[in-house]
Order: structure tokens, then sequence, then C-alpha cells
């Protein structure tokens, strides 16, 4: 049975390039949780990570189970905005974010398939976010994304000038919402090692 690595087989998206890139992302399906709050400090973000999980591993194991469909749960990723975005691009009060944590699920995973591992995830562990989880697509079009290696915290000059100088200077203009995919671990890797892909949907000015 072939493992699928989704880093590998989409690498234009899970690997770009240290510099800003243009890509048109394709339509795909997510687990997602909405929340709110400093991803720091907040239980609803540990509790949002939880159960997105628990559902993503117990999908992983039917689908090699029924469907003889191996492949590696895709990386954390999330969409952050504010109400006042000066909060996040330059003032950076994680406080006032919001933000939809997803995780990325191959297109032959199906809603009952998706409903059958929540129901199982509800009676082994019950987490306390079990209601906030749903399966929906996503499609994002056109982006500017980039490899940011290092802490989050120095995501703030790199955000700048992919916002105000790269978008503007290649006639776009931002069409939806700030994308983060977390490829490293913070629990195992150093702050100043950190890979994160950047991304921005975009559309012609």
């Amino acid at each position: 049975m072939i493992k699928v690595d989704f880093k590998k087989t989409l690498k234009h998206l899970y690997r770009p390039s240290k510099e800003f890139t243009v890509v048109d992302v394709p339509e795909m399906q997510f687990l997602m949780v909405d929340g709110h709050g400093d991803p720091n400090t907040a239980q609803e973000y540990k509790d949002a990570i939880e159960v997105l999980y628990a559902v993503a591993y117990k999908m992983k194991f039917a689908s090699k189970k029924t469907l003889e469909k191996d492949y590696t749960v895709p990386p954390l990723e999330g969409l952050w905005w504010a109400e006042d975005m000066a909060a996040f691009n330059s003032a950076r009060d994680k406080s006032q974010w919001d933000w939809t944590l997803m995780i990325m699920t191959p297109d032959w995973i199906s809603l009952e398939l998706f409903t059958d591992a929540v129901a199982q995830v509800r009676k082994a562990k019950n987490p306390v976010a079990m209601d906030k989880i749903r399966l929906e697509s996503y499609n994002e079009g056109l982006s500017v994304q980039i490899m940011h290696v290092g802490s989050y915290d120095d995501e703030g000059p790199v955000l700048a000038k992919m916002h105000s100088e790269f978008i503007p200077g290649n006639g776009y203009i931002q069409n939806g919402r700030h994308h983060e995919i977390y490829l490293s671990d913070p629990r195992r890797v150093a702050p100043e090692k950190l890979k994160t892909v950047l991304r921005q949907p975009i559309r012609k000015r």
C-alpha cells in the first residue's frame, strides 16, 4: 500500500521558496475549527488543536483500513485575521486575533467517514471543542507565499514587505485571510529554526 505524503506531492504549496512567489492554490478539503485569542495562552486554541488531531488521525486510520488508502496527516494550518488588522500586522496584539485552525484532508475522505470519525472520537475522548469541528472545502486561488524560517514573532517584517511592497508593486491587492502552514513542531524545534509557510490570497488590481 502506497502512503501519500502531501508535503511531497504538493511540494509547490508546502515547500515554497524563501522568496515571494505567486501560486494558484486549488480547492482543497480541510478539517476546521474557529476560535479567538492569543495562540500562546488561549485555552480555546489548545482545545482546537486537540480535536483536530484526534479526528484527523481517526480518519487516517479508517482510510487505511476501509479504503486501503494511507497518507501522512498533513501539517497544522491557520487562517488569521482581526477586526483591526493593525493588531495583526504591526501591533501584533495577539489577544485580538481571530483564527481558523485547519488540517488538510484528502479528497477521497467522505462526509460519512468524517461523521463516523467524529462519533468515535466523541465516544472515546469527547474533547471540549468536539462540537466545533467541521469538514469543509476551501478555495484559496491566486496567492503569494514565502517560506519563513524563524520565530513566529519575527514574521512581522516579512508580512509588512509582502503586503506593502510585493503585492501592490506587482499589481495585486489582498483578497482573503492571511494563511500560515506550520511545518515544524515548536515543542521540538528551536524558534530560530521554525519553518512556516506565509501565504496571502490576492487578485489583480
